[in-house]
This record gives C-alpha cells, structure tokens and sequence, in this order.
C-alpha cells in the first residue's frame, strides 16, 4: 500500500541534496524546488533557510529535511531509507556536503586530515550505495558529486581537500561504467571561485585578482553551479555520463 506522500507525489521526481542548509548546497535544493521536484536534504544544524523551507511546507509533501552527521554510513544509509519510504523513489543525488581545510599538509593535524577524508569522499561513497539500492529496481537515476576545480589543478595549502575532490572525479567515471547498462547516470561539476561561505572571507584585493585572471572577468555565483547540476539531472541530459565539468569562467590557474 502506498503512503500518503507516495500516493501524492506519484508523478514527480525526488532528489536527495546532501549539506543543504547553506551555500552551494541551499541554492541547489532552492533551484530544484523551483523546477517541482521534492527535495530531501540533510545537514549537521538547522539554518534560517530550513526553518523556512519546513515552515512553508509542514506536511513534507516537497521538502524533506533531517539533522545527520555526514560521517556516519549508517546515518546516510537511514536518510535514503526514509526518504525511500515515504515518497517510493530516488530519482536524483547530489553529492554537495564537504568541508575545507586549508594548510600545508606537513603541519595538518591527522583529525584534520580524516575529517576531510570521511566528509568530502567517504560520506559520498556511503550515500551513493545507499541511494543506488533505490535507484537500480528503477532502472533510472542521475547522480552528480561536486568536485572542484582544484581536483583539476594543483593548488598550495589544498592538498588534502584537492586529493578528496579527485577521488570523487574517479568515482564518478568508474561508477557510471558500473550503473550506466541499469539505466543510471553519474556526472561530476567541477566549481571554481564562486561567492560562498569558502571565499567570504577573500579580501577585495584577493578577489580582483582572482577575477583578473579569469576570462570573464569575475567570480561564479551558487546559481552559475545550481544551473548546471540542473541539466545534468534533466531529462535534457540523458545520453550525458561519465563526464568532468568545469564551472570556473576559464579561470586560470
């Protein structure tokens, strides 16, 4: 028997946002709200952006939200269980949650080193199975980890959140040869410098000169990636997989 949200959101897709509070991650789930998708999104805290997405939507008919700790598998394996249960289907992933720590690798603490690790690569490992045992009796998914830009290029005092960025660039093309014959696509979005929590605290001087040396002649905006993680989900990308895109203006390093 269907539930309740099944039976309402039979015809619409559903997506799972991972660290959809702030940033990146909050214009994601916004865009994809917008184009009448149910978005389900999870973050350590409750930010103003969730209390009002909860609050404009108390039955959970669009929005699903939930307090995870990203780090742990059998927390991410329970959010895509739940989020099966209630509306019957996993259409979409996106694979947003990391954090930055920046320094030279030779004085980072190994917290440091294994918290980076376990948010940026491990935690999209486990979501990604856990979601894919919903997509595969589907026989249809998109998926898309977002890397960076740094993954492409080398980087001082990134080394760390660099090798995590480019991990998920392998994943992402040894996936999509594995799930792509049971119908499932795997892309990945590479930002640049875009307006973010990461570069807020640039100084005017550091940000001219970022976009000095960017060809048009400026910083991304959150919105500039919500496009494309948009299209790559779309039905306008269905013969696109296994592919690596930049959103940096053609920045150059």
């Amino acid at each position: 028997m269907k539930t309740k949200e099944e039976s309402m959101t039979a015809e619409r897709q559903v997506a799972i946002v991972s660290g959809g509070s702030r940033g990146l991650g909050r214009a994601i789930v916004a865009d994809l709200l917008r184009r009448d998708m149910i978005v389900a999104a999870f973050s350590r805290s409750k930010t103003p952006f969730i209390e009002q997405r909860l609050a404009a939507d108390p039955r959970v008919e669009s929005f699903h939200w939930a307090s995870i700790d990203g780090s742990d598998p059998q927390a991410l394996a329970g959010f895509a269980r739940d989020v099966l249960r209630r509306y019957g289907r996993i259409d979409a992933l996106v694979n947003n949650m990391a954090t930055l720590g920046d320094g030279l690798l030779t004085m980072m603490r190994d917290a440091d080193i294994h918290a980076q690790v376990s948010m940026n690569l491990e935690s999209a490992i486990f979501l990604t199975r856990a979601c894919l045992k919903g997509m595969l009796p589907q026989g249809s998914g998109s998926i898309v980890n977002i890397s960076s830009v740094n993954a492409l290029r080398g980087q001082t005092g990134v080394s760390v959140y660099s090798a995590t960025k480019a991990a998920l660039i392998g994943l992402t093309k040894s996936l999509a040869v594995e799930v792509g014959p049971a119908g499932i696509r795997i892309n990945c979005v590479a930002p640049g410098y875009f307006d973010s929590d990461m570069t807020g605290g640039f100084t005017d001087d550091q940000r001219a000169r970022i976009a000095r040396r960017t060809p048009l002649r400026r910083l991304g905006t959150v919105e500039d990636v919500a496009n494309l993680v948009w299209f790559l989900l779309s039905p306008e990308a269905a013969f696109i997989t296994a592919q690596v895109i930049a959103v940096d203006g053609g920045f150059v390093g």
